[in-house]
């Protein structure tokens, strides 16, 4: 049988085979330029991280055989990743450069032993913080961070933390209280309504500032803290303070202006390792006065200090032995004149 060539499907054939093998060309051309357009990415990217890290050692000085990286006013929002080539750095001092975050990669740098951030716009701390073992120094004020993380605890040499000024933390963890050599801590201006737990339980705090919070009473426990030497707690809405505040024998310093306080208690007279104290701006009962200073400045330092608060306090006991203190006295006496200075209700006045 003669065999029967059906020209269509051979031209049909051809043109499909012809297409594939355009199509494949066309591919690899692709293919290409894609590696092409990569290598060209990777050489301009590995150029660009050497620009950055070229930079990033101009930053570096050496004070007292330590490595700092010392970056103010200038642009870094972020941090390039090429900077772990630079592990052996136990300081940064990053100041006014708008960094937003601190990047993960903080983990690699394990000998750091300060670690300033503070005056940027970061909004977290990694949990890759708790990696630092060595860090002595933390200071972040002055940004807009609003947690804490738990593995910050870990930080086991930490000795200063300042989280000052950033307006949003109102809570810290309880995994704080590992900071066995956390000496002073900085709070202020922050959203606390009272002093942590994870604070009391701190075994060698000996500074707190949590002024400009929204603190209105103090936990009974504040005895816990034994090292404590200065206290401050201004701007906030305390009006009394616990008996167990009189337990911490090594106070020095304690300043409560531009609170709701209408008495000094009586039990901060057994604080005999008191210096320096400051109840100016509280809305106090008595109005007492002190000697005149040969010195204004040292009558103006005093006004509201030490000698004050014992005046103070020696006129309450003065009050509780007579049974009336003299603002009462001065209300009474005052009514009672404005009774006899009243017209009596049968004059013709009054008809």
């Amino acid at each position: 049988m003669a065999a029967v060539v059906y020209v269509g499907s051979i031209s049909s054939i051809r043109a499909l085979w012809e297409g594939r093998i355009q199509q494949h060309q066309e591919d690899l051309k692709a293919q290409k330029d894609r590696r092409r357009k990569k290598d060209v990415g990777e050489i301009s990217n590995v150029w660009e991280s050497r620009i950055q890290l070229s930079r990033l050692k101009e930053k570096i000085c050496n004070e007292d055989g330590r490595l700092i990286l010392r970056i103010e006013k200038e642009e870094w929002k972020t941090l390039p990743a090429c900077l772990v080539k630079l592990s052996q750095l136990q300081e940064w001092q990053l100041h006014r450069t708008g960094l937003t975050a601190i990047p993960t990669f903080i983990a690699n740098f394990t000998n750091l032993l300060v670690l300033d951030l503070s005056r940027n716009a970061i909004t977290t701390i990694p949990r890759e913080i708790g990696r630092l073992t060595k860090l002595r120094e933390l200071l972040l004020s002055y940004n807009r961070i609003s947690e804490v993380p738990a593995e910050l605890g870990d930080c086991e040499s930490l000795e200063r933390l300042e989280l000052a000024v950033n307006k949003d933390i109102s809570h810290l963890p309880d995994q704080l209280c590992k900071l066995k050599h956390l000496t002073n801590l900085d709070l202020n201006m922050n959203q606390f309504s009272t002093i942590p737990r994870a604070v009391l339980d701190l075994p060698a705090l000996e500074w707190l500032d949590m002024g400009s919070n929204r603190i209105s009473e103090l936990p009974k426990e504040i005895d816990k803290m034994q090292t404590l030497h200065t206290l401050w707690l201004q701007r906030n809405e305390i009006s009394e303070l616990p008996d167990s505040i009189s337990c911490l024998k090594n106070l020095s310093t304690l300043v409560l202006t531009n609170n709701l306080m209408k008495q000094i208690p009586l039990c901060l007279q057994s604080l005999h390792n008191l210096r320096f104290v400051n109840f100016r701006d509280n809305p106090l009962e008595l109005q007492i006065g002190l000697p005149p200073s040969d010195e204004e400045e040292d009558d103006e330092r005093e006004l509201f200090g030490l000698q004050f608060m014992h005046a103070y306090i020696q006129e309450v006991l003065k009050c509780n032995t007579t049974g009336i203190c003299p603002t009462m006295a001065f209300s009474l006496s005052f009514k009672i004149s404005l009774l006899y200075l009243q017209p009596h209700r049968d004059n013709a006045i009054y008809r």
